[in-house]
Parts: structure tokens; C-alpha cells; sequence
């Protein structure tokens, strides 16, 4: 069929020149390649108007991900190359310079565009996995751009050898002395390659992520995992690329476990003057004993009070004796436990930390169930809030460096 077909463009040129052997070819080529823009066309009208169609009323998705990323066009691209290499032995003397040329010239575009396509199914396979909620999470772009550097270096090397009439396999062995040198150039790739792998197999990072990594200014949610850069937008909205094995080698902080875990944790301190504590007596202590969080607690002391009194165990009563900053961080401790957004089922406490000379700190320990950023700080600014509020229900004092304010008030009083 194909010698028949010769035989019809030869004829077909011979038409206009028959008698010049130039002329007679150059129609024939034209013939060729107009052949084969008719056969694109062909190609482009058939995807377009037939095969789109039904595309869109699949029920599936990944033949959606093939047509929007040009898969299917680059493969039919391919039909008019083979088209011109195949008539390329009848438009030319074989052996001659014209048809090296031309023969070598096809031959690297046809690999050009089977380059095209592999890369374009690549895509859109990584498009497919990306959509899977079981796989998004996971660095599959760096698996992915690997394997576009593989079938590119392997595109590259066949190209070179055609170019040069060069067997490919006699490059690739010419390679190995040259080793140190490509390790050199692709140290990034390779680096990133391993430092992906290891991301992946050790659930170290997944897009999503809110990381920190001081060390790279980089705090915020990580956008994309690729196999030379792990991108992060920050919370000023700027964005930080990181080298994956910058990850691997030194230290950051994901903070996925969190948001997996039962809360968020908030840690505060505020500084208690150490002149405002002191211990309550009874009729002071009965007027907490109203109070919803501390009436179970004034009772049983004062009881145990009595109790040891009646049993003159002196000792016994002086130790049951209360401070108002014991009744206040009994009460927090209360209060965090029944607030609805802090989770019971982990750990809480109020404590004392070291005192300084800045007076007593007292540290609030708890997880909020609010773990965003802005809900966080909301729980962490309401505690603090009725936290100062308290202290003077408790006649307690917070201790701050003196201001200008209180220079003023004591210059009004002397005066």
C-alpha cells in the first residue's frame, strides 16, 4: 500500500517536473508534508469533535486529566511524523546527504515528541493520584519529577546520538567515566531525591503541613512537595522554598500531630506580688462558700479545720490553713477543667514556677479544643482576662514594673 501510494505523489510530481530531477523532488516533499499537515488536521478534528465528546460523559475522571493535559493530541502529533519518516526512503537517494540529513532530523523530532507525551502522561498520572484523598497528603510530585529527569537525561542522550550517528548505548557506557562530573551537576536532584523518599517513608511531612523551621524563616503551611524545593506560605503571606534534604539534615517542626491530637496547648504565667498573699481566715474563707467552684473545696476545709481543732491537733490546724493564692489557683484549676474549650481529658494545671524578684509567677497549663490560629489565641485571651479579673476577688495584687502612672499617683499623694 504504501509503494502504491509512492507511486501516486511520484506521478503526481512528474506532472509539473519531470524533466528536473530537483524540481521532481522538491514537489514530491511538498506532497509528503502536505500529507502529513492533512493528516494532523485530521487527527485534531477526530479528538476534538468525537472523541471529547465522549470524554466528557464518562463517568471517570482520569480520561478527563489525559485530554486537559494534551496526552491524547501529543500522541496523535506522532501519526504525521511517522508519516514524513516513512516516505522519506522514496523522496531521497538512499545514502545520499540529503537523506541522512532529513532521516536524522525525523528521527529527533519523532523522540521530541515521544518525549512530549511521555512527560504529558506523567502529568496528568500525578493530577489523578493528587485528586486520591488517601494520596494527596503524600510527596508523590517528587516521584513524579524524578522520573521526568530519567526519561528526559534518557530523551537527551538518544537525541545526541542521533544527531551524531552515535550508538546510544555507547553514551550511556561513555557515561560512567564521567560520573563524578553528572553527580556534581545533578547533586540537588539526587540530594532531593533521597531526602524525598525519606520524608515519605518516615510520615516526616505531607502538604498541608503547618511546619516551623527556624533555621529557614519559615513558618506557615507547606503548598508543595517537589523533588528540589518543599515551598511553605507563611503567615505574613510570604513563601519560603527549602532544599528537602535541608529538612532531613537539620530540625523543624510539624505540627500535624497536633491537630491530630485532642487539643492545642496553652501555656501562660502571670506574676503575682508576693506582698498581696496571705492567709484567710475563717469568716474570709465562708465567703467563698458560695461559689460554684470552690463551695465543695471551703467546706471540706473548714470541716477538717474544726475537726482537728476538737482533736487539739494543733499542728494539724495550722496545716489546713489557707492562702488566698491556694484558694486562687484551686479555683483555676476548677475553672479550666469545667470551660468548654479546653479538653479535661489532658493534662492541666496551675503551678508555681521559681519566684524572682519580679514577684511569683504563676503558670496556666492546659490544651485548648480550639486548635486554629485565631480561635487559639481567642480561648488563651479569654482565660487571661478572667484570670486578672479574679485576682482581686482573691485579694491579690499583680505585680508589674513600675510606670509613669504610678509615679504620678504617688507624686499626687505626697503632695
Amino acid at each position: 500500500m504504501l509503494e502504491s501510494i509512492e507511486n501516486i505523489l511520484h506521478s503526481a510530481a512528474g506532472l509539473f517536473f519531470d524533466d528536473t530531477v530537483v524540481w521532481h523532488t522538491l514537489i514530491y516533499v511538498a506532497l509528503i508534508v502536505l500529507i502529513a499537515f492533512v493528516c494532523d488536521i485530521l487527527c485534531k478534528l477526530l479528538i476534538n469533535k468525537l472523541l471529547l465528546p465522549v470524554i466528557r460523559r464518562t463517568k471517570f475522571e482520569w480520561d478527563d486529566h489525559l485530554y486537559d493535559k494534551n496526552v491524547v493530541a501529543r500522541l496523535a502529533a506522532l501519526a504525521p511524523a511517522f508519516i514524513l519518516y516513512a516516505f522519506l526512503p522514496s523522496a531521497f537517494e538512499l545514502g545520499s546527504s540529503w537523506f541522512i540529513l532529513a532521516e536524522r532530523i525525523c528521527k529527533v523530532y519523532i523522540i521530541a515528541l515521544i518525549l512530549r507525551f511521555l512527560n504529558g502522561m506523567l502529568n496528568a498520572f500525578l493530577d489523578i493520584l493528587n485528586e486520591r484523598e488517601d494520596l494527596r497528603h503524600y510527596p508523590i510530585k517528587g516521584g513524579v519529577q524524578t522520573l521526568q529527569v530519567i526519561i528526559f537525561s534518557v530523551g537527551f542522550i538518544a537525541i545526541v546520538g542521533t544527531i551524531i550517528d552515535e550508538s546510544p548505548a555507547r553514551l550511556f557506557a561513555g557515561l560512567g567515566a564521567s560520573a563524578a562530573v553528572l553527580m556534581l551537576i545533578f547533586k540537588d536532584t539526587i540530594l532531593g531525591f533521597v531526602a524525598g523518599i525519606q520524608l515519605s517513608a518516615n510520615n516526616m511531612l505531607h502538604k498541608g503541613d503547618w511546619i516551623t523551621a527556624p533555621a529557614h524563616n519559615a513558618n506557615g503551611i507547606v503548598q508543595d512537595v517537589t523533588l528540589n524545593t518543599v515551598k511553605v506560605l507563611n503567615f505574613d503571606n510570604t513563601t519560603t522554598t527549602i532544599p528537602p534534604y535541608a529538612l532531613v539534615s537539620g530540625s523543624f517542626t510539624n505540627w500535624r500531630s497536633m491537630f491530630e491530637s485532642g487539643g492545642r496547648r496553652i501555656s501562660r504565667q502571670i506574676l503575682l506580688d508576693v506582698n498581696s498573699i496571705a492567709f484567710l481566715s475563717e469568716e474570709e474563707l465562708r465567703r467563698f462558700e458560695s461559689n460554684f467552684l470552690l463551695g465543695e473545696f471551703v467546706s471540706q476545709r473548714l470541716q477538717a479545720m474544726a475537726e482537728a481543732r476538737d482533736e487539739g491537733n494543733l499542728f494539724r490546724a495550722e496545716e489546713l490553713r489557707v492562702t488566698n493564692s491556694m484558694l486562687f489557683r484551686i479555683y483555676l484549676e476548677n475553672y479550666i477543667r469545667q470551660m468548654g474549650k479546653s479538653n479535661p481529658d489532658l493534662l492541666y494545671m496551675v503551678r508555681y514556677l521559681p519566684m524572682a524578684e519580679k514577684g511569683l509567677p504563676v503558670e496556666l497549663y492546659l490544651f485548648s479544643t480550639e486548635k486554629t490560629w485565631k480561635a487559639y489565641e481567642g480561648v488563651a485571651a479569654d482565660l487571661m482576662d478572667h484570670t486578672l479579673g479574679m485576682t482581686r476577688e482573691f485579694g491579690l495584687r499583680i505585680y508589674q514594673s513600675p510606670g509613669s502612672y504610678d509615679f504620678q499617683t504617688l507624686k499626687d499623694h505626697l503632695s
